[in-house]
């Protein structure tokens, strides 16, 4: 156990993060994504954080990782499929979460779900949750850790 880092980490995703370098993306990913079948075909990494939320994660690891601010849009949720419609909670999750950590300019942009699925392969890490709410899949790009 370590003291000021929430136990909702695990050892193997701290690891992960503490690894990651600018400008590499990570997907907290919900349940019903396709992690297994990306990193078979890519080699990027997965964490399970089975029976943990997408926001509690977030919320979790946002003082230790910090987002991106030098190229562009930083954040990015899959969007819904044509004729389904989304949670309006989920973003509003997300969005109060990162306001809570500081990354209130944050904006979080919408990519369509092939295209994300197409970003994820190219991702660093893939975090695998218990997520259920649909579409609650979320990309992060890692920022600089400054003094």
């Amino acid at each position: 156990m370590l003291k000021g880092i929430s136990p909702l980490l695990s050892p193997d995703l701290l690891y992960a993060i503490a690894r990651m370098g600018h400008g590499d993306e990570m997907v907290l990913a919900d349940a019903n994504f396709p992690a297994e079948s990306i990193a078979a075909s890519t080699g990027c990494e997965i964490v399970r954080a089975d029976g943990l939320s997408v926001t509690e994660i977030l919320d979790a690891m946002l003082p230790l990782f910090p987002i991106d601010t030098y190229n562009g849009t930083p954040l990015f949720m899959m969007a819904a499929v044509l004729g389904d419609t989304l949670d309006p909670a989920l973003e509003r999750d997300y969005r109060t979460t990162l306001d809570k950590h500081g990354a209130d300019w944050a904006k979080i942009d919408r990519i369509e779900r092939f295209a994300f699925y197409d970003r994820a392969k190219s991702s660093f890490l893939i975090v695998q949750t218990g997520e259920t709410r649909k579409y609650a899949n979320l990309l992060l790009r890692k920022g600089v850790v400054c003094p």
